[in-house]
């Protein structure tokens, strides 16, 4: 490991990219562009057609909305900046679009996380408390639910983000990775006890965040199917179990994805294989969460043909 002082503020990052894809630049840049195309596409239909449709203004699609933003915005955070890698070989950032790089991405991962476990209590309220789901979930509550998700997630990287803008680097440092991760920043760092005080704050950090989260989720599925196997009927059941389906495939697509980018930190694993793991985990649920509920979900699957239809032949749509 390396080790030295403080001499100047650092000015600039090199962010590597794929190290072992350094000829492949426009393949790279073509599959990302498609891949945010897509999800920028695709998040903004849902968005649209649960706004214009007034048989969708309830909370769980309330919710949803919030998603589909959060989708964009964290894609937004890096795609644009990989691109102009790939396709420019642009691959110097400032040391503050870093860091705001950082704050941004790690900021919006937390939030979605938040979201996810909003949307399990709703679900929970809608299956276990039916009668009281009305009076409970009213539209301030589902403002003030989702604005603390917000608010609170973008409070938490504030204290790694600028703790890690106090270590000491050296030279122009090299980013092992597409973006400004907190970790792959603290590695590009001069080694000392900081710098593994900011690795062991970077975890635990993310470890609270992820898994505390997913325990509020568990135990919200847990009630869930047990109200659910309580129902008589088993059109009833497969009834109750569709409205929360969409959401449970989001939530194991999510952690699944944690899972590979936490496992790809092991020392003996390749860099390449933890830069796309990680890429992975940035991009994986922004673009399959719509895919799931317009598949998964009969009112926003027809809401979605409608308003395809509508865009597509606007004059037969008149006429009927």
């Amino acid at each position: 490991m390396e080790s030295c002082n403080f001499t100047e503020s650092v000015q600039y990052f090199f962010v590597v990219g794929f190290p072992n894809f350094q000829d492949q630049q426009f393949p790279l840049f073509f599959v990302f562009l498609v891949i945010y195309l897509l999800i920028l596409c695709s998040n903004f239909v849902i968005i649209m057609v649960v706004a214009v449709d007034p048989k969708l203004h309830k909370p769980m699609y309330f919710f949803l909305i919030n998603l589909s933003i959060l989708d964009i915005l964290l894609t937004t955070t890096t795609i644009p900046k990989m691109l102009a890698m790939f396709l420019n070989n642009s691959k110097f950032i400032s040391a503050c679009g870093c860091f705001l790089q950082m704050y941004c991405f790690h900021g919006l991962v937390v939030t979605e996380t938040f979201l996810l476990v909003v949307m399990s209590y709703d679900r929970y309220e809608a299956i276990c408390n039916p009668l009281y789901y009305t009076i409970r979930m009213t539209k301030r509550t589902n403002i003030q639910l989702a604005a603390s998700a917000w608010v609170s997630a973008l409070l938490v990287p504030i204290p790694a983000v600028v703790q890690s803008s106090q270590l000491a680097f050296s030279g122009t440092p090299k980013i092992y990775h597409c973006f400004c991760d907190h970790l792959a920043v603290v590695q590009a760092a001069c080694q000392n006890s900081y710098t593994n005080f900011q690795n062991f704050m970077g975890f635990t950090i993310a470890m609270i965040v992820s898994f505390i989260p997913l325990l509020l989720v568990s135990m919200s599925y847990i009630h869930i199917i047990i109200s659910i196997l309580q129902i008589n009927s088993n059109e009833g059941r497969k009834k109750a179990f569709s409205t929360c389906s969409s959401h449970l495939i989001v939530v194991s697509t999510y952690y699944s994805s944690i899972a590979m980018a936490y496992l790809s930190y092991k020392a003996d694993i390749p860099i390449d294989v933890h830069v796309v793991s990680n890429v992975v985990f940035a991009i994986l649920t922004p673009l399959v969460n719509p895919l799931i509920y317009t598949l998964r979900n009969k009112e926003i699957k027809s809401a979605v043909k409608k308003y395809v239809n509508l865009k597509m032949f606007p004059h037969s749509q008149k006429t009927e």
